[in-house]
């Protein structure tokens, strides 16, 4: 599942954003290349990811979903010949944040709350410590004749 969908596009950067989607330039974007733009920008971002991270993500955070715009609209513009320099500098520093956070320079946040359970019934947050247990085995009375 990609990162971001269509509409992030627009959300982000306006409906004209989506003009490096109109390929038979009919004033519509093509949802097929924005869908394949968007996968393709997913798998790219994943490939910076899988060292680190466990994939697929149980939650998407947000600096992802712009990362994943970014890309996908640089692929489009690609394609289309309509690349400008704005386009060109937010891949370059998606693929410079991307860097960072293989290298650990920089981490993902995620939104559920501490101490909450994730949908995979995963526990989020500070473990309990654990100060009791058996009796020891050996203690400093046991120990002093030896």
């Amino acid at each position: 599942m990609p990162y971001a969908t269509q509409s992030d596009i627009a959300t982000l950067y306006g409906h004209n954003a989506l003009v490096v989607a109109d390929h038979d330039r009919d004033g519509v974007p093509d949802s097929a290349a924005v869908a394949v733009a968007l996968n393709y920008a997913t798998a790219e971002i994943d490939s910076y990811l899988a060292p680190r991270h466990s994939l697929p993500l149980a939650e998407v955070p947000l600096v992802l979903t712009q990362l994943c715009v970014d890309i996908a609209v640089y692929r489009l513009a690609l394609s289309g010949e309509l690349m400008t320099d704005e386009i060109d500098k937010r891949y370059e520093r998606a693929l410079a944040r991307l860097r960072d956070l293989a290298a650990g320079k920089a981490n993902l946040v995620f939104t559920t709350p501490i101490g909450g359970v994730t949908e995979d019934g995963d526990f989020r947050g500070p473990q309990p410590i654990v100060s009791g247990g058996p009796d020891k085995l050996f203690t400093r009375q046991q120990m002093r004749d030896l």
